[in-house]
């Protein structure tokens, strides 16, 4: 295979971090765009980090000159003071412009479930309005839209666990019956690079082979892990302060009101076929001592 140039957004965080790593194990070559170039490196001299410089769009463009494809993993996850979606919106057009100035053939760009510009939540209005502004862009692409993210450094899937590991109870919001499907992100990654080889535009829903309602899989970790605990529904107001409050404890965010809602609305489940083969159940027994 000739080793092309390709190029991640966000190959020093997570999802965008297997990403590279895969197209490293195909003999590629990868460019990590980032807005923190001092990050660690996890691949060493394998992968030159270089800015976003969306302020200067000339400069992006040259970032972007002569990579074949590029891997858009580019969010923000709530608003900042300095930082908002609305931002992350603007600046990921400039990103898709400076890629069809630089001629990149393909953009595969990481989505959400169920995005809708009506949505009264930002997060998923936001994906709406970037999925429709790299539409338009006239560059090949493919949109992917996962649902729940799991493996290694994972979001939810931890905090569960680590709320087993530490609480009493657990409480889920509300009632606890909508319903979710958490793909590993090494499957969310072959996608990715799947796609990546190719040039028909196309949107797919990256979602597991297992489907869990909440609570389902409150029960499922806490299970694996040997730490059933009750399951109790919660108000979704009081469950959101109470995991504000652990989050300030322990200096992470927990969950944010728009991760409530979503989940809540059924936003993270999609009627599809499977198109991650990794089972969240297999996965986690095989992990369960490092889980949370």
């Amino acid at each position: 295979m000739n080793a092309n140039l390709h190029v991640v957004t966000g190959a020093f965080g997570y999802s965008g971090k297997y990403i590279a790593r895969q197209l490293l194990a195909q003999g590629q070559r990868v460019t990590a765009l980032t807005n923190s170039p001092q990050r660690e490196n996890p691949f060493g001299s394998d992968v030159e980090a270089r800015r976003f410089h969306f302020q200067q769009p000339s400069q992006l463009i040259d970032s972007l000159r002569g990579a074949t494809v590029l891997y858009n993993t580019y969010w923000v996850r709530f608003n900042h003071d300095d930082f908002t979606f609305a931002d992350a919106v603007r600046n990921s057009e400039t990103l898709f412009n400076a890629a069809r100035e630089a001629g990149v053939e393909r953009i595969v760009h990481v989505s959400i479930t169920n995005p809708s510009l009506d949505s009264p939540l930002e997060y998923f209005s936001g994906k709406a309005r970037v999925e429709e502004m790299l539409k338009r862009c006239g560059v090949s692409y493919a949109i992917l839209r996962p649902a729940v993210l799991f493996g290694g450094e994972d979001i939810l899937i931890n905090n569960i666990a680590w709320a087993l590991r530490r609480l009493p109870v657990f409480g889920v919001f509300g009632d606890g019956e909508y319903r979710l499907q958490p793909i590993h992100v090494d499957d969310l990654a072959r996608l990715a690079v799947e796609q990546g080889e190719k040039r028909e535009n196309g949107v797919l829903d990256a979602i597991g082979p297992e489907t869990y309602t909440y609570r389902q899989l409150v029960h499922t970790i806490g299970r694996i892990i040997g730490k059933q605990r009750a399951v109790i529904s919660t108000p979704p107001t009081l469950a959101y302060w109470f995991t504000w409050l652990l989050g300030k404890l322990t200096g992470d965010v927990i969950v944010t009101r728009d991760e409530i809602e979503g989940l809540m609305d059924g936003l993270l489940y999609v009627n599809s076929p499977p198109t991650g083969v990794t089972a969240l159940s297999e996965w986690a027994k095989q992990n369960k001592d490092s889980l949370g």
